[in-house]
C-alpha cells in the first residue's frame, strides 16, 4: 500500500449559516455541500456560495451529469438542482446509518458509516447490487478514472484512501492533518478530491496523486 501525507490544496469556509458539512459533489462548475437543512453551491474558484436549496441533506450527496441526489436520514431523494424539486425518493441501504453517496456507470455508491461498507445500489428502487467491506469506517465515497475512493474519520485520525473495489483491499492512502475530519469526498473528475470537514463546517481541496 502507498501511503503519503494528504497535500491540502486550499480551505473554504465555514460558511454563514451551514454549521456542518455533511457531504460533497462536484457538478462540473460548483461544488454542492449539504449542510442539514439545505444544498450548497460553492463556486470553487471564487470561493463563494452562489446558490442554495432548501431540503434535508444530512449526508452524502452525488451527482449523474443531470440531477442531485442527497441522503436525507434513512431515503435518498433525487433533486432537480434548476428547480430544487425532489423528483423520486429511494430508500437508503443502511437505514440511516448512511454516509457517502457518488454516482459511477449508472448506479448509486453509499457509505455507512459504522457498518464500514459501501453499497452499489439501483437508483431507480434502492436495490443493493453489491457490498464492499471496508476495514474503517466509510464517510465520502468517490469513482475516478475506474478508482474507488473513500474518506474516513476516527476519533482525530482521517484519510482518504483507494481501495481495490472487487476485494477492499486498501491500494493507497492519503493521511489528513490531526484533527482534521473528512465527512464527505468527491473528485473534480481531474487532479483534485473535495473533502467535508464535518463540524468544522469547511471543504478542502486536496490533490489527488498521479
Amino acid at each position: 500500500m502507498k501511503k503519503s501525507a494528504a497535500n491540502i490544496l486550499r480551505e473554504y469556509g465555514p460558511f454563514p449559516g451551514a454549521e456542518r458539512v455533511n457531504g460533497v459533489t462536484f457538478d462540473g462548475r460548483h461544488v454542492w455541500f449539504a449542510s442539514g437543512d439545505r444544498l450548497n453551491a460553492l463556486d470553487p474558484e471564487s470561493g463563494e456560495v452562489v446558490r442554495s436549496i432548501e431540503v434535508a441533506s444530512h449526508a452524502g450527496t452525488a451527482f449523474d451529469g443531470e440531477f442531485l441526489y442527497q441522503i436525507a436520514e434513512d431515503v435518498i431523494h433525487k433533486i432537480d438542482p434548476k428547480t430544487g424539486r425532489i423528483l423520486s425518493t429511494i430508500p437508503a441501504p443502511g437505514n440511516g446509518g448512511d454516509s457517502g453517496l457518488a454516482w459511477s456507470e449508472g448506479t448509486l455508491w453509499v457509505g455507512q458509516h459504522r457498518g464500514r461498507k459501501i453499497h452499489q445500489i439501483d437508483p431507480e428502487t434502492g436495490k443493493i447490487l453489491r457490498t464492499i467491506e471496508s476495514n474503517r469506517v466509510v464517510t465520502g465515497v468517490t469513482w475516478i478514472d475506474g478508482q474507488l475512493w473513500h474518506g474516513t474519520w476516527e476519533g482525530d485520525d482521517s484519510d482518504v484512501r483507494r481501495i481495490d473495489p472487487e476485494t477492499g483491499e486498501v491500494l493507497e492512502r492519503l493521511d489528513m492533518p490531526e484533527g482534521t475530519g473528512v465527512s464527505g469526498l468527491e473528485s473534480d473528475g481531474a487532479d483534485r478530491f473535495f473533502c467535508g470537514g464535518g463540524g468544522s463546517g469547511k471543504i478542502r481541496a486536496v490533490r489527488r496523486p498521479g
